[in-house]
């Protein structure tokens, strides 16, 4: 059969299939395939290992380890003292808690991540306990303009705290870069472009993959100030609570975003 007879053949035999679908009450798509009725199957919740027992604690090694890839910061924390009695890190282990408190004389961590099920947390909460090291669970994000709740959440916790302190992430480039900045700011007092600097590549932040919208944040405050003397900026707080649109400034960012190279596909960021 030549290979146009073929092709038509098929086609017709697609079209009454699509047809005959349709007309028998069946949803389908142009090309005559059954349409899924129900949405696809949710993760299961994840459930907490039990450190209490020998596998539940394995487990929750296995989660820190090889779930977390804490096997790629086993060997650099991505440290740094933001300022006196301020340290800013990556994902700490048991071990590295544990040497913070020896080394630095710690006295607070703030996880910047959120509290968590997975083992990576619950053993960095259990060797928190045991260097008498207070936990603050103060959940930010790397992908998303900041609330104002946040930024005046972030204000209050750096004056209450009992230091020294040190606050992470996962990486400890974006969501710790963007608290820095706001502890230099906020806590420090130093001019917006010390602080600016908190957030960049000598970190391992990466503003042109969607983490760039937390540049695009300060960047925004920076244009309003355009044209002003040093000391004559508006005070950042006061333009968070009277000026910053937080919605704007990410439609901007995301509107922009897809004309660029997506850096986020390309090294397979979470």
């Amino acid at each position: 059969m030549p290979r146009a007879v073929r092709l038509d053949a098929a086609i017709i035999k697609k079209t009454y299939c699509r047809l005959a679908l349709q007309a028998a009450g069946h949803p389908c798509n142009r090309e005559g395939s059954m349409v899924k009725l129900t949405p696809k199957s949710r993760k299961r919740p994840h459930v907490a290992p039990d450190l209490a027992t020998l596998s539940g604690r394995k487990r929750a090694r296995r989660e820190l380890v090889w779930g977390d890839h804490g096997f790629l910061r086993a060997a650099f924390s991505n440290l740094h003292e933001c300022g006196p009695g301020m340290w800013r890190a990556n994902q700490p282990s048991p071990r590295q808690v544990a040497a913070h408190a020896r080394e630095r004389g710690i006295r607070t961590i703030i996880n910047l991540r959120g509290a968590s099920t997975k083992g990576y947390y619950l053993l960095e909460k259990e060797a928190c306990e045991a260097a008498r090291i207070e936990l603050v669970d103060f959940q930010v994000f790397s992908r998303d303009t900041p609330t104002k709740e946040a930024i005046f959440g972030a204000r209050d916790l750096f004056a209450r705290i009992e230091y020294p302190a040190l606050m992470h992430c996962k990486s400890g480039a974006d969501r710790a870069g963007l608290m820095a900045v706001l502890y230099k700011l906020l806590h420090e007092k130093v001019p917006f472009e010390v602080a600016r600097e908190q957030l960049s590549f000598k970190y391992l932040h990466i503003k042109h993959g969607k983490t760039g919208m937390l540049d695009a944040f300060f960047d925004t405050y920076a244009r309003f100030n355009e044209g002003r003397a040093p000391g004559d900026w508006k005070p950042f707080l006061d333009w968070v609570a009277q000026d910053y649109d937080r919605l704007a400034v990410k439609e901007d960012f995301l509107e922009s975003f897809g004309t660029k190279v997506q850096i986020d596909k390309i090294i397979g960021r979470e």
